[in-house]
């Protein structure tokens, strides 16, 4: 499979036919209560995502604005949570954590048949090839760098004086995932994955016995940071659906999937001499974002690895499902049911020592 290794965030395809909705209402709507907003809109839809549908609007005087709304159909309960990613972007953007300018939420769903929020257009690239065949070694570095410094700024955020103090709950925050995503495996399950079992068993067994509380993005990748057009600095941080107060191992794990696991829409960095690509080492990340926060290591580093990997296997069940169902994001969900499985081993084969 070749891999599209830098997208800029002006990519878009015509609406898919499952998510299109009422531009003329979404106009009206735009216009009144959105100041800056110009007749006429035109629309067009970003394929990357998966979960919540994400168009870029164009205006009559050509500023670019982005929607992100639910899907169509059945939705999970605590799934696609669109207030809570507009409510999170608002919020860090008195920070120095980079986010996009949040506009407008929408919770009535007679304007478009969905909740959404609209946010400016920032112009930039999204990288997915985590290997970034095109740059030097020098580049690589200094792009792994300011993923790692951008998610340590996120977890030194104080979140009560951002008034996110009821944005999650305090402590628990591990047994709430493993919980969390048992169920919404057991909700979406097509299939026997022995793994899935033996993880959530291993898991509930070995809860952290003291676990700090930051804001956590929840789905922290290099895909979903803007970098710059032209140099690795990060213009914002997107796709905040699994955003909550948490444990930030968890965040950190999570975006270290990549040292365990290859994605062949992503690259495998897992066989290749990293030192000298220019990428960071697994060990050498954790250090730095342990130095940038002040902190002398990550601990219980095995669990939050198998933890990641049995959060990512729920989500991609989740999204296979909704593939089989007809109202996923992407015409690739289908390939996300072998992507549950293949992470399901993986969590296992890191929890048993394997």
């Amino acid at each position: 499979m070749s891999i599209i290794a830098t997208t800029s965030t002006t990519d878009t395809d015509p609406v898919l036919e499952q998510h299109a909705f009422p531009v003329e209402k979404l106009e009206a709507y735009l216009s009144e209560h959105v100041a800056e907003f110009k007749p006429p809109l035109t629309v067009g839809q970003f394929q990357g995502g998966m979960s919540n549908p994400t168009f870029m609007l164009t205006d009559g005087g050509g500023k670019a604005y982005v929607l992100r709304k639910k899907p169509p159909g059945k939705l999970l309960p605590s799934a696609h949570a669109v207030d809570r990613e507009f409510r999170v972007i608002s919020a860090l953007a008195k920070t120095d954590v980079p986010v996009a300018k949040s506009y407008v939420l929408c919770e009535d769903a007679s304007v478009i048949g969905q909740d959404f929020y609209v946010m400016e257009h920032v112009a930039g690239r999204v990288i997915r090839d985590y290997s970034m065949p095109s740059m030097t070694p020098v580049e690589r570095t200094a792009h792994y760098e300011a993923m790692c410094d951008v998610m340590a700024k996120l977890h030194s955020v104080d979140f009560r004086k951002v008034g996110l103090e009821t944005y999650g709950r305090e402590g628990g925050y591990c047994f709430r995932q493993v919980r969390r995503w048992s169920g919404q495996y057991a909700d979406t399950k097509t299939d026997d994955v022995p793994e899935m079992e033996k993880l959530i068993e291993w898991l509930g067994a070995r809860m952290p016995e003291h676990e700090e509380t930051t804001i956590v993005h929840g789905d922290y990748r290099m895909e979903n940071v803007i970098y710059h057009p032209d140099h690795p600095e990060i213009l914002a941080v997107i796709d905040w659906e699994l955003g909550t107060l948490g444990d930030p191992f968890s965040d950190l794990a999570y975006n270290c999937l990549n040292y365990h696991v290859g994605d062949p829409e992503r690259a495998d960095i897992t066989n290749i001499d990293l030192v000298a690509h220019g990428i960071p080492t697994e060990q050498a990340y954790v250090e730095r974002y342990c130095e940038l926060r002040g902190l002398k290591e990550a601990p219980n580093w095995k669990f939050y690895m198998a933890l990641s990997l049995f959060r990512l296997a729920a989500i991609a069940q989740g999204v296979y499902k909704r593939g089989l169902d007809g109202n996923a994001s992407s015409p690739d969900a289908l390939k996300r049911g072998a992507k549950a499985r293949q992470l399901a081993e993986v969590g296992w084969q890191i929890a048993s020592g394997s």
